[in-house]
């Protein structure tokens, strides 16, 4: 099992996310589409991750999927782990929070940019800060 850099017991990160984060980042929850916070926020600034405070995502990299998720066509080089996922009958690759493992969604190739990537996320898994990298 990999080590990260911010490890928690599950009590001591139930009570610092809260229930519904705690099952996204966790658990490998996933929340109903279109009901997120940062779905449609189009605000110049940075997405970290709700457990740990690391660098995720740059608003520049943000656009409108119509998926119901937030979704970005890169992220923060070095700040993502990438797992091949094999639940629900599908295989697809699920982003990981490098610094701490929560679970932030999956990534695509099927973006509508130049990078092709869909990095779909989970808005109970990222925090906003208006500042820049």
């Amino acid at each position: 099992m990999k080590k990260f850099n911010v490890e928690k017991s599950k009590t001591e990160w139930k009570e610092q996310l809260g229930e519904k984060a705690y099952h996204i980042l966790r658990q490998k929850g996933t929340e109903r589409p279109f009901t997120g916070a940062f779905n449609t926020h189009y605000e110049k600034g940075i997405y970290t991750c709700k457990a740990c405070n690391s660098v995720l995502f740059d608003s520049e990299s943000k656009f409108d999927s119509g998926c119901g998720w937030p979704s970005f066509d890169s992220s923060v080089a070095g700040n993502i782990l990438y797992k091949r996922d094999h639940s629900h009958r599908m295989i697809r690759t699920e982003i990981m929070c490098v610094n701490c493992g929560g679970h932030l969604g999956h990534v695509f190739e099927d973006g509508p940019t130049e990078t092709k990537q869909r990095y779909c996320v989970n808005s109970l898994s990222i925090n906003f800060k208006k500042n820049k990298l």
